[in-house]
């Protein structure tokens, strides 16, 4: 069958791939193998990292680790130097105050309202706050290495802050972009190849700006999850996520520390112990060069140029059900991303709404071309970093 469904999800399938182990031979440059992760000391391996030969094995270590072995690597002293994360630290926590007096307390994916503090698109707001302090951070050779095992060269970095406050609470276990945004029904009509394609068009990673003992909550990650094909079908299940619960594993982190993993991988921030660790992390989700079309196309004047006669066909009873779905795939954009989280949050599910479902909206509500050209105008505006 190619396409996969939620009630077909089998817990027993799940437990014999997540009980597997990685051997220290198998990661030849790793300095150590904890809990099925392997820790490399970058200090340790720059000279390995300078030779193009002896880079292509590191990187393919990685690479297949988190293809198919336990999926997550740690990079320890990513940053060597830390005072680039404390600069880096006090304007993202300056932001962050700024925001919550313009607009209040933003939601999250995956964790409780009012548990943690997001910052949307850290990457372009801290190249527009402090540019001396935007090229220390990103200018990370470290960083560039671990995108490049996974994506090749070309990729898109993306950076979202997460500030966990002592006693904030565990994320649901889940799986990230780009299925990891979409409902269990959308994932169904997505056919079975595409499940195994997903993880391979983003890195997911996470930068440590304070140290993280176990007791503040750094992430937790089963090993070995990310190779359950059905898997974005199964994380919203109970029974996975009481497997999740009594299986996950996590690694403390210290400042300038980082940690990689497939997007495919069941994780979930974890609970904040502690009474005065401000649990503060740097997200990355890094995304392939290839997850792009052939050509730029203005869709929204595309929208506005069809809709009167649409309009006229669909209050006519001229256009059926499927007509309408092919018409309207052609016409306006289908998938919500990329998008500014900041202005165009997710309401209702997980993912905002696209070009496609306003302009369905509007047939559906009589708009007028006016009011959609309005609409699709406005949805533009929001979706602007």
């Amino acid at each position: 069958m190619m396409f996969l469904q939620e009630a077909d999800c089998r817990l027993e399938d799940f437990e014999v791939l997540i009980n597997d182990t990685l051997l220290k031979d198998e990661v030849p440059f790793a300095s150590d193998v904890m809990k099925n992760i392997p820790v490399y000391d970058m200090p340790e391996l720059q000279s390995t990292l300078n030779s193009a030969g002896e880079r292509k094995k590191l990187l393919s270590e990685w690479a297949k680790v988190m293809l198919n072995r336990s999926g997550v690597v740690v990079l320890r002293k990513t940053y060597e130097d830390t005072t680039v994360i404390d600069k880096a630290t006090d304007i993202f926590l300056a932001l962050i105050c700024q925001e919550k007096e313009q607009n209040g307390d933003k939601s999250d994916h995956f964790a409780a309202k009012g548990s943690n503090e997001r910052l949307w698109n850290s990457l372009q707001k801290l190249a527009k706050a402090d540019a001396a302090a935007f090229i220390d951070y990103h200018a990370n050779t470290n960083i560039d290495a671990v995108c490049e095992s996974w994506l090749g060269p070309g990729y898109q970095v993306t950076t979202q802050i997460n500030l966990v406050h002592p006693g904030g609470k565990a994320q649901q276990p889940h799986r990230d972009y780009h299925m990891g945004f979409q409902t269990s029904d959308v994932c169904e009509r997505y056919p079975v190849h595409v499940h195994s394609l997903s993880p391979v068009l983003t890195l997911q990673g996470a930068i440590a700006h304070c140290d993280m003992p176990i007791e503040s909550g750094p992430t937790q990650l089963l090993p070995f999850s990310q190779r359950y094909t059905p898997g974005y079908l199964a994380y919203r299940r109970d029974d996975f996520k009481a497997c999740f619960k009594d299986n996950y594993v996590q690694l403390n982190l210290e400042k300038g520390d980082s940690v990689f993993f497939n997007p495919a991988l069941f994780h979930a921030a974890g609970d904040n112990k502690t009474s005065d660790i401000e649990r503060l992390v740097n997200l990355l989700q890094i995304s392939s060069a290839y997850g792009r079309s052939l050509e730029n196309i203005d869709r929204a004047s595309m929208c506005n140029w069809v809709y009167p006669e649409l309009q006229k066909r669909f209050a006519a009873g001229a256009m059926t059900p499927e007509a309408l779905h092919a018409l309207l795939a052609s016409t306006a954009e289908g998938y919500s991303f990329p998008t500014s989280m900041d202005t165009d949050p997710p309401i209702g599910g997980l993912a905002p709404e696209t070009q496609n479902q306003v302009v369905a909206r509007c047939l559906r509500n009589g708009a007028s071309a006016e009011q959609l050209s309005t609409e699709l105008h406005a949805l533009s505006i929001k979706q602007q970093a």
